[in-house]
């Protein structure tokens, strides 16, 4: 009987000494190392997007798959239209979103600019008043502030090239996005032959039982970031249109700046809302001291009816985490992925939570003990 290499005495030994060399050039040569797979994996980038998209895509697909073409028969055509619904959403939802907010915003950024003089000298007043004024030192700051404009012009002067070359990575940008929208429309059109070839590469290389596991494990984790993302993003809008309308009402200003904020840091959890709150509050003390406390008050109660109310209705138990992971996991997820690391914080926690629960504490309690 032939004897296979793995059997031979020095085997084991060369291949430890194999990894163990391997690790130890990777975690001397750490950043080198990171920066090639960084490149490496960034040719794959609007891969990575279009499966991103597709996935964000696909719940809206169904939708439209369940309501509009109920009948059985011609399934490839009822997807190919609900795909085509599905993007025509997206890009009327962009369009109006942009179409919303960009003159709002150009006109607030624009007020700021025109009163940033103003804005300064009343600042300078507040810290005056509370005896901060000289630590703060913001005399030459307010006194140079009327030649804004020449200092603006003067930069864009100095930096010309830094200017085009960030244009030139914006319109990448823009491509890449464009390619990436292709491609996950593409990828949702296969999804039945990616699904089917996944099913059988996995029937391939793991056991029955361990195959439905993992199918099983993967669709729970599907339902939850689903459900989280979905809700999310609904309860951001509830967020900045209610902030919107209560704005709009007292008159107030900057009635497009603020609620874009308010709804874009609720996204963020734990945290999200008191950024918000008060990137809303200091912009409007600039302008009307009264106004930022009667939005700091309409922010805590806001807040407090969707902690309580609208998020869990929303959500309802199928995010039953602890608040003490949430936190651990926002913290620990966001100095590991940055700003992505603390969106997705919460099914991460929500997910981690059910594998300990239901397959590592269970297997560790029928182990047999000593």
């Amino acid at each position: 009987m032939k004897e296979h290499l793995r059997d031979k005495k020095w085997y084991p030994g060369t291949v430890t000494a194999c990894v163990a060399v391997t690790l130890y050039v990777v975690l001397t040569h750490l950043a080198p190392v990171l920066g090639a797979v960084r490149t490496f994996l960034g040719y794959f980038g609007p891969l990575f997007l279009g499966s991103v998209l597709a996935y964000l895509m696909n719940p809206l697909a169904m939708l439209y798959r369940r309501t509009l073409f109920k009948k059985p028969g011609r399934e490839t055509l009822h997807w190919t239209a609900s795909i085509a619904l599905a993007v025509l959403t997206l890009l009327l939802f962009l369009t109006f979103l942009l179409g919303t907010l960009i003159p709002q915003l150009a006109e607030s950024v624009t007020m700021l600019v025109n009163n940033m003089e103003g804005y300064l000298a009343s600042l300078h007043a507040l810290t005056e008043r509370l005896g901060v004024a000289e630590t703060l030192n913001l005399d030459q700051l307010v006194g140079t502030s009327g030649d804004l404009m020449n200092r603006v012009l003067s930069f864009l002067k100095d930096n010309v090239e830094g200017i085009v070359n960030a244009s030139a990575a914006a319109g990448k940008g823009v491509v890449r996005w464009l390619i990436a929208l292709i491609l996950s429309v593409y990828l949702l059109a296969s999804k039945a032959s990616v699904k089917g070839f996944a099913l059988r590469l996995l029937r391939a290389l793991l056991s029955k039982r361990a195959c439905e596991r993992t199918v099983t494990f993967f669709a729970r984790c599907d339902r939850i970031l689903v459900r989280y993302i979905t809700f999310s993003l609904l309860d951001a809008l509830i967020v900045g249109a209610a902030n919107a309308v209560f704005m709009m009402c007292l008159g107030m200003q900057y009635t497009g700046l603020v609620p874009l904020v308010a709804g874009v840091t609720n996204l963020i959890p734990t945290f999200g809302p008191i950024i918000g709150g008060a990137i809303g509050a200091f912009i409007l003390l600039l302008v009307n001291p009264v106004h930022a406390l009667i939005f700091i008050v309409f922010t805590l109660g806001l807040q407090f009816l969707d902690g309580y109310i609208i998020k869990p209705k929303l959500f309802g138990n199928s995010l039953g985490v602890s608040g003490l992971l949430i936190l651990i996991a926002v913290i620990v997820c966001g100095n590991m992925f940055g700003i992505v690391g603390i969106l997705f914080a919460i099914p991460l926690a929500a997910i981690l939570d059910f594998i300990c629960e239901e397959a590592l504490l269970p297997a560790l309690e029928k182990r047999p003990k000593s």
